[in-house]
């Protein structure tokens, strides 16, 4: 007996683990991606999705997987263990909540939420309830990045003082066209795009204590802004500054050089620098630069030295982990905390956008938002 998530384990023979059962809530491209995974994954299936529109439901069909165009349609038809939310991000809340009040554990898309306060909601209901919500922040679940965050923590390039980030594409027509929300404000690419490297910077190089941002109406006429920069000053002291664009043909972001995913041409470029009192880092190329014979000086040559990893897909790992934290042999590693407290600096960055002026990120208490961010 097989599986969308391939064979079937025997439940009935003696110290053998059955399988866990999965759906999809939003059956489009990162749905289907996440069904994907699933496929790579031994003992997790996905039994069923949600999807309202024909496209979707007759891509989960094509795959074998039963289709509802409700959740309450899906939990009266289905046992499953856990949910994963794919939809448009002014979705996840409301629908992460109808699985936290049936005690399912939830993988929800990131950004976790279109604001900080419902995002705090969310997280102090999982809390409430003992159900484990992870946030789809992928990057983390990525060798390139798990090697990355070992060698800074381990001190190869000393104290962090600055970081460098660029996320420069240049999205086709057409990729607004098929879903027109993307036009729409909060759907432009400081939400959508950015947010993945905010929380690499928070996962690599500490929280984030300040922002100034600016941004740019989008070019295509649409509502939202199509680049945008911030500075951020870093706890630590670190200062780190951060531009994004889906209107700019470059080389530079993480689809373009970390060949995460094969649909995207590849360059040999890095998009982050990460500088230290001992060394600098480039990611995703993963080499560390250091001045010779130990001397820091900039009379002194440099050389680099390239870190060693094995390549493997983070949103396979990423199943592999939502199904170890089902089981109770995980804890989150991209919790729905982790997930609000990146939000927080998207949101700051949207505020001093639109404001002109610094926001001071406030320390979030309790479960979850501080009484006001700026």
């Amino acid at each position: 007996m097989t599986g969308i998530g391939g064979p079937l384990i025997d439940a009935g023979r003696e110290g053998v683990t059955p399988a866990l059962s999965l759906a999809v809530c939003g059956f489009g491209l990162v749905g289907q991606r996440h069904a994907e995974a699933v496929l790579q994954v031994p003992d997790v299936e996905v039994v069923a999705a949600v999807e309202p529109s024909d496209v979707g439901r007759a891509k989960a069909n094509a795959m074998g997987i039963a289709c509802h165009a409700t959740l309450d349609d899906l939990f009266a038809n289905h046992s499953i263990d856990g949910l994963i939310v794919a939809t448009p991000t002014h979705m996840h809340v409301e629908q992460a909540m109808v699985s936290i009040g049936r005690g399912c554990p939830v993988l929800v898309e990131k950004p976790i939420s279109t604001s900080v306060r419902d995002a705090d909601d969310l997280v102090m209901a999982a809390a409430a309830k003992d159900v484990p919500v992870l946030v789809g922040h992928h990057r983390r679940h990525n060798p390139l990045i798990q090697r990355s965050h070992d060698a800074i923590t381990s001190g190869v390039i000393g104290d962090i003082r600055a970081v460098q980030a660029t996320c420069w594409f240049y999205k086709p027509d057409q990729y607004f066209d098929i879903a027109p929300w993307r036009k729409q404000p909060g759907a432009g690419p400081v939400s959508v795009n950015l947010v993945h490297d905010i929380d690499l910077i928070r996962h690599l190089c500490g929280e984030v204590a300040s922002v100034f941002a600016q941004a740019s109406p989008s070019a295509r006429g649409y509502a939202n802004e199509d680049v945008a920069a911030a500075v951020l000053t870093l706890e630590n002291g670190a200062i780190a500054t951060i531009s994004v664009s889906d209107s700019i043909v470059a080389p530079w972001s993480w689809e373009m050089t970390s060949r995460e995913y094969p649909v995207y041409p590849q360059t040999s470029q890095s998009c982050f620098m990460i500088g230290g009192s001992h060394g600098a880092l480039s990611i995703p190329d993963l080499r560390i630069w250091t001045h010779t014979e130990g001397q820091r000086d900039w009379w002194t040559p440099m050389s680099f030295s390239s870190l060693e990893t094995e390549a493997s897909d983070p949103l396979v790992n990423q199943i592999k982990h939502f199904r170890d934290v089902i089981r109770k042999d995980a804890t989150p590693l991209v919790s729905a905390m982790e997930g609000l407290r990146t939000l927080q600096v998207i949101e700051a960055i949207q505020t001093s956008a639109a404001t002109g002026r610094p926001v001071q990120i406030s320390t979030i208490a309790r479960f979850g938002v501080p009484e006001r961010v700026g």
